[in-house]
């Protein structure tokens, strides 16, 4: 720094600079989206602080980014189902292993993931206690316990909470981690039919998050009898697809139990007549794996690409000031262009750092997807407007600064519309309608979305499974959907020559 300082005094009649820029990071993703999928996701969630690694494998960090986003979505859910009837309500982390037990498909499915706690400082624990990998047979020995009669019902309760599930290979953050977030609906009927709506309702809210939030298309259908939940009476569910791996990816389940652990838990009422009814239960659930099917979908080879409705920053405002130009008066116009933007009800950033370039900055917030940027220049103030650039496809637009405030909100509108339709757009040229078994393959082979007609028996699929099993993981059915194609008579299994019941979609999955 001295032989700085003494060359700048030895040559007086040079101009000293205002500020020094200082040597900025290199900024911008190494791996292409298209080269090499894992890598460039892993990339993405990290340089756009969405996560960071934490030093147990399987276990990450959620930053602030991310769960601006989950909280987002919670004030869009947490009210829907209020409106339901459907209250609040928090279980203990811990289950006994006796009750754990109760019910023994449900457990089997979840027991290679179950968390043991065995030891309290250097003592071993007389009884070892679970970790929740789900809430049922935490919440049921008390729903058997406050139900007594038919006034009673329903009970309708839902927590927002964590779960954790340990056993698993691959681990991939959102998509697949040790301990999640997620909420869990649980509730009991007197009747089935009530039951069934409910499903269905949730199902449609769980669409909702998706589409109307997330900007991803999903497909509604109902999960085959090898793939729905262990224990329940029958799973719905909401299928997303990710068109640069060929996988699909189960989005949120909405499941009916029907009796089956009020059987277990002899969760029993007293009906109107005086008789004794047994009750109908669902579970439902969506977790964090939400966001990371969405910078999945959405992701490019800039970094993340955030849907307006849940960034947690729509808009960020750069001033770009040029040699000699009024640094005071662009950041005064810069400033109160954010403050009128978070005025009017967007969420606006304001970026004056001066020890960073324009461009420097232009970058980093597209790593972290922001929807809009605004950038103000001398010319700009000149002129009274603003540079409005777009994430989703870089287009750019000089606003007057009188109109700038309705330009936004329409932009954003328009993003997050476009979001969708493109994503729409990709998911769709990835199904494909397969009749026959070489077709299937083919199809597979070329990552795509399978829509075949199915005879619905539980052996061909588990054939199918192992007939399709490979590094990249076997096939096996995602949904069949509830808006049916037609089913021409005579048509036939794709997979076993036998009658087909209905069409259904089969693909590699998460």
């Amino acid at each position: 720094m001295a032989t700085k300082s003494s060359n700048v005094a030895t040559k007086p009649t040079k101009p000293a600079k205002k500020k020094e820029v200082k040597k900025e990071t290199k900024l911008g993703m190494a791996v292409k989206k298209d080269d090499n999928f894992g890598e460039w996701y892993s990339e993405v969630v990290v340089n756009s602080e969405m996560i960071e690694y934490y030093d147990i494998s399987g276990c990450y960090i959620l930053r602030p980014q991310a769960i601006s986003i989950w909280e987002t979505l919670q004030a869009f859910f947490d009210p829907e189902i209020k409106k339901m009837g459907i209250k609040n309500a928090y279980f203990p982390l811990f289950v006994t292993e006796n009750v754990l037990q109760k019910e023994k498909d449900h457990i089997e499915g979840f027991a290679p993931e179950v968390a043991w706690v065995t030891k309290s400082g250097k003592s071993e624990l007389e009884v070892p206690i679970a970790i929740r990998p789900t809430s049922e047979t935490v919440m049921y020995p008390y729903f058997a316990k406050w139900i007594r009669g038919h006034r009673d019902l329903p009970l309708k309760l839902n927590q927002w909470c964590n779960v954790v599930r340990w056993e698993f290979s691959n681990p991939t953050p959102f998509i697949r981690s040790r301990e999640f977030l997620w909420q869990e609906g649980h509730t009991a009927f007197a009747t089935k039919e009530e039951a069934d709506q409910e499903v269905l309702e949730i199902l449609e809210l769980y669409r909702r998050v998706y589409e109307e939030y997330l900007a991803i298309p999903v497909i509604k259908g109902k999960k085959s009898e090898l793939e729905k939940f262990a224990g329940g009476l029958y799973t719905t569910s909401v299928e997303a697809f990710i068109p640069h791996t060929g996988r699909g990816i189960q989005g949120a389940t909405s499941h009916c139990l029907g009796q089956n652990f009020a059987k277990m838990f002899q969760i029993n009422f007293e009906d109107d007549k005086g008789g004794k009814g047994m009750v109908w239960q669902n579970s439902w659930a969506y977790s964090t794996r939400t966001i990371g099917v969405m910078v999945m979908v959405h992701g490019d080879d800039k970094g993340l690409v955030l849907p307006p409705k849940v960034a947690s920053v729509q808009v960020v405002v750069i001033p770009v000031p040029y040699k000699d130009a009024d640094t005071t008066a662009i950041k005064a116009v810069c400033e109160s262009t954010a403050n009128e933007l978070n005025a009017a009800g967007m969420r606006a950033d304001l970026d004056t750092r001066e020890n960073y370039s324009p461009g420097w900055k232009y970058s980093h917030w597209e790593m972290k997807g922001v929807p809009l940027r605004i950038e103000i220049g001398p010319r700009d103030l000149e002129k009274s407007q603003a540079r409005i650039v777009r994430r989703d496809n870089g287009a750019k637009i000089d606003v007057p600064m009188a109109e700038l405030v309705e330009k936004v909100q329409e932009i954003l509108t328009s993003i997050q519309e476009n979001l969708f339709n493109t994503a729409k757009e990709k998911r769709d040229a990835c199904i494909e309608v397969v009749h026959t078994w070489d077709e299937f393959m083919a199809a597979l082979n070329n990552k795509k979305l399978i829509l075949a007609p199915w005879c619905d028996e539980e052996e061909v699929e588990k054939d199918v499974k192992a007939r399709t099993k490979a590094d990249q993981g076997a096939a096996k059915t995602l949904c069949s959907p509830f808006d049916q194609p037609e089913l021409p008579s005579g048509t036939v299994c794709f997979a076993s020559g036998k009658p087909a019941k209905k069409w259904t979609y089969w693909g590699r999955s998460y």
